[in-house]
């Protein structure tokens, strides 16, 4: 439990907003409107909140004007534009810090390193031959970090998370437990019958302010570099093979994999479970929706989708036997058939005109 106590004014000032009420009220953190006590504050973020925000017994709540001006059981409020963002403005503000500073006894560091006289690295922790280590960077215990990898400022790596294939890390950068960045990516030549493997020479470049969730692999390129911009974030489970670029302020979520020498664009937001075949282009501001299969480049921006949604079971049964059949039927069969019918359909008209 973090034990920092903020008044109400100086929290509304740290998300330039109005504090209205008590303006020296202590409030100890932040909780969801049902669970909120007297010395926490919660956000209400639209109308469908607003009974649960009368029901809360939270000691303040971050509002807009339109939704105070509904919430009249209520004495204290942080008015804002965006609550949301004023929550996750204050989430830092109450996070538990890591404070610590040094080197454990147990890590094994190359000489050759460069560890910042502010930076933390765990126990059994192992850095390799000429790595740099920037300032206030957090290297969690059990963490692999190769030979010529590097780290920037500020950066938070978890534990068991390996860092390989001479990885260049930019500064605030979050990587998650088990993760693995600069693996080997999926590369062999096809050859009587055999797969022969191919060296991979490339690396792997990561911008500022990345989040990489926990269970990820992130391969170096075979020899281009794979690269994520400032601002990519990344759910657990999720595989970016060799020589991907993804563009800045894109999101990835939980179990999406995206196949080499692929291009996703700025701003794209891909949804659970989605798939991208290789060597593809994304145009910047996609939105690929939830179990989606891209199987070529999109150049305009948009949300697309493809897969079958829920059905009830013998809904989808059903569904899926008329699928096989349509299957079966040749192309230019059904289109005779349109044909057709829009022949009948138009005698029908003219008939219908004549009386």
């Amino acid at each position: 439990m973090n034990p920092r106590q903020l008044r109400l004014e100086d929290l509304a000032r740290l998300v330039q907003g109005e504090c209205i009420g008590q303006f020296d009220l202590i409030l100890e953190g932040l909780a969801s409107l049902d669970a909120a006590q007297a010395k926490h504050i919660a956000f209400v973020n639209a109308d469908k909140y607003l009974d649960h925000a009368r029901a809360s017994k939270a000691g303040a709540l971050i509002v807009t004007s339109a939704l105070k001006a509904q919430l009249d059981h209520c004495d204290n409020f942080i008015v804002v534009a965006n609550p949301y963002l004023a929550f996750a403005i204050l989430t830092h503000v109450f996070e538990k810090k890591h404070t610590q500073q040094g080197i454990e006894s147990t890590a094994q560091i190359h000489p050759s390193a460069i560890i910042a006289d502010s930076a933390y690295i765990g126990h059994y922790v192992v850095i390799g031959e000429h790595c740099v280590i920037g300032d206030e960077t957090v290297i969690q215990s059990h963490v692999k970090i190769d030979d010529d990898v590097e780290i920037g400022k500020q950066c938070f790596i978890d534990s068991h998370v390996t860092v390989t294939g001479e990885t260049k890390i930019g500064n605030r950068v979050r990587i998650h437990a088990n993760s693995v960045i600069g693996g080997e990516g999926f590369g062999f030549a096809p050859y009587q019958g055999k797969w022969h493997r191919i060296a991979q020479l490339g690396s792997v470049k990561i911008g500022h302010d990345v989040r990489i969730g926990s269970n990820c692999s992130i391969d170096r390129g075979a020899l281009d570099d794979t690269i994520l911009e400032d601002g990519v974030i990344i759910d657990n489970l999720v595989q970016i093979a060799h020589n991907v670029k993804i563009g800045a302020n894109t999101a990835l979520a939980a179990k999406c994999g995206v196949a080499g020498s692929s291009t996703i664009g700025k701003n794209c937001v891909l949804a659970g479970g989605v798939g991208v075949v290789g060597h593809i282009n994304i145009a910047d501001n996609v939105t690929i929706t939830g179990m989606s299969m891209v199987t070529k480049s999109i150049s305009e921006s948009g949300s697309y989708s493809s897969g079958t949604p829920m059905l009830e079971s013998l809904h989808w049964k059903r569904a899926a036997v008329r699928f096989k059949q349509l299957a079966d039927v040749p192309l230019t069969q059904l289109l005779k058939r349109l044909d057709h019918i829009q022949t009948q359909i138009e005698s029908l008209e003219s008939t219908f005109k004549r009386k």
